[in-house]
């Protein structure tokens, strides 16, 4: 007899009117329904890292809500988490779940249930402080960054349903300092022509498109049976989007399979887009942002060719007194056989973009844990401010290294072209913003050999800025560790030009095998080593003489490292810790 019978008879037993909260039935076949009033803010759905794959959808109405059907893990034996399902926006009306592939033994059955809270511990240890990461779920590009009445806006890639890839769709959080986040809810979501895949945002200031003055537009990838660019317009500011009724306004490009995330610029009195080709970038011109023709093809022959161009960003600097344009693209299989973003300095003139005769590839971070960034439109005083994808590493292919969420964001970086000593590079800093969630700071009084608590170390946020001048060619650093016996080490080998960051005992992560070990980072030889070292729990970013370099590194450690130590002959000096928060 199945628990629904039982129940209705315990209500009869008790000759009272009753009427379970959730009704639940399970056909032969598997497939599950759970009818509710929508009287709290969530359903939540038993799952876990190695349960069962199933189909989910909400009916209200007779309808379907989702336009395409969603892809979720329900729990075979244990639950590891609760997949939470936003039903508010149906309160007061009678909904069903749907979901296949139940048995009447699962977890599931029985143990749906609705809350106004999402069931689970949203300080687990290894959530970052001050970096972005979403509430819940996977999160991974950082689409349609835009600037617009004193906020910064940053859409993302993100799974609602899942702390694993899948079921894209654009997360939406704001903020008025780039480092306080909030998040609200979800903007675009699959639909018949596809999920949606990475892409960017402009403030459509002139009307050009017909959707309204100010209309914020997101030109994004649909990505289902092939790939092709859509927009969708917003005339609140970029909380809310209609979908336009023309799409896709780019098909598919029959010569590739690989045509994706297109990013967007007002050049030269019309909208250029540069969207990723398999291994090159096409600009396309508009003068609407709805109809598109072809403008150049750049990437034959030049750069590294690894693997698939991806997430393309083209954007104006002044370099010697002269304009200069970078172009950038990620791409897999660095030379530390991870993923990262190459780029090109040349000149762009409004159709065709043109490389200087440099040494390529050229990265623009050169850790492992850094991908598919993006520059912000309409950013004030025509800064370059740039936030990328910060990959986390998965413990195994069914185990995340975090409980609740998958992925974050980078700190806002600042870009510009400055002189390695012999060629322009493109320089990454800090965002100016960044420096103000500084809390109590502290001067550090470190020897070689000896090892110091981190101020505020034991909560696992902070930034540590120390200079170094060396003593000949011999190698120095530093090391973060913990009492669990867990540290990163960083040798600086200036004979070499290079930084070595070896996390071969950070902590819980066994890392990739294809992932270099240790991480090796080719910087500028100069008089003194600069750092600026960013520790949020579970990823280090080093800044290294103002742009030299930046290197980004996810860590796993069982404890936060709290302790500094130096070695080397290198003379040190302006060492400093600082609580971030």
């Amino acid at each position: 007899m199945t628990r629904y019978l039982l129940s209705l008879l315990f209500c009869a037993f008790l000759a009272v009117s009753c009427r379970p909260a959730i009704q639940e039935s399970l056909d032969a076949e598997g497939n599950y329904a759970a009818t509710f009033k929508a009287n709290k803010h969530y359903i939540l759905i038993p799952s876990s890292y190695t349960g069962k794959p199933s189909k989910m959808n909400l009916v209200v109405d007779a309808a379907n809500v989702f336009e395409f059907v969603q892809d979720v893990t329900v729990a075979k034996d244990t639950v590891d988490y609760w997949i939470p399902v936003d039903v508010s926006p149906y309160a007061g009306q009678e909904v069903t779940l749907r979901l296949t592939g139940v048995e009447e033994s699962d977890p599931v059955y029985g143990g749906v249930k609705l809350s106004d809270t999402i069931d689970m511990d949203y300080d687990e240890p290894l959530r970052m402080v001050y970096h972005f990461t979403p509430a819940f779920g996977w999160n991974n590009d950082p689409n349609g960054l835009f600037y617009k009445d004193g906020v910064w806006h940053m859409y993302f890639q993100h799974n609602p349903y899942s702390v694993f890839w899948g079921n894209m769709t654009w997360g939406h959080a704001t903020s008025e300092d780039l480092i306080h986040w909030t998040q609200h809810d979800n903007v675009l979501k699959p639909d018949p022509l596809g999920a949606i895949f990475s892409g960017s945002a402009v403030v459509d200031k002139d009307n050009t498109a017909g959707f309204g003055e100010d209309a914020v537009i997101a030109i994004y990838t649909s990505d289902r049976n092939g790939e092709r660019q859509s927009i969708a317009y917003s005339t609140d500011g970029g909380y809310t989007f209609t979908k336009y009724g023309g799409n896709p306004v780019l098909p598919d490009n029959p010569a590739s399979r690989d045509f994706r995330d297109p990013k967007v610029y007002w050049i030269g009195g019309q909208w250029v887009m540069a969207v990723s080709v398999r291994q090159v970038v096409e600009f396309y011109g508009s003068p609407d942002l709805r109809n598109w023709h072809l403008l150049s093809s750049f990437g034959e022959g030049i750069g590294s060719h690894r693997s698939v161009w991806e997430c393309p960003d083209l954007r104006k600097f002044e370099y010697g007194g002269k304009e200069k344009w970078v172009l950038f693209v990620t791409i897999g299989q660095d030379p530390n056989h991870a993923n990262n973003t190459q780029y090109f300095i040349g000149d762009f003139d409004g159709k065709r973009f043109t490389a200087d005769p440099l040494p390529y590839p050229l990265w623009l971070d050169q850790g492992v844990n850094q991908y598919a960034g993006q520059s912000y439109f309409n950013a004030p005083d025509d800064r370059t401010v740039f936030i990328a994808w910060l990959t986390s590493s998965a413990f195994s292919s069914t185990m995340p290294a975090t409980k609740y969420f998958t992925g974050g964001m980078t700190l806002p970086r600042e870009l510009s072209l400055k002189s390695n000593g012999r060629h322009p590079i493109l320089a990454s800093v800090p965002a100016p913003e960044v420096f103000a969630a500084r809390g109590k700071a502290s001067s550090l009084s470190l020897k070689a050999g000896d090892r110091t608590v981190i101020p505020g170390g034991a909560m696992g946020a902070y930034e540590i800025d120390l200079t170094f001048t060396p003593s000949g060619q011999d190698p120095f650093g530093f090391i973060l560790s913990n009492d669990a016996g867990e540290r990163v080490v960083y040798t600086f080998r200036p004979s070499e030009g290079v930084l070595l960051t070896d996390r071969s005992q950070s902590g819980l992560q066994a890392f990739p095998k294809e992932v270099a070990s240790p991480v090796v980072s080719v910087i500028p030889v100069r008089d003194y080593y600069k750092v600026q070292l960013f520790y949020d729990r579970m990823v280090s970013e080093m800044f290294v003489n103002d742009g030299d370099a930046v290197i980004t590194n996810c860590v796993y450690p069982s404890a936060y490292y709290d302790h500094v130590e130096v070695f080397g002959g290198a003379a040190l000096r302006d060492v400093m810790s600082y609580e971030m928060k």
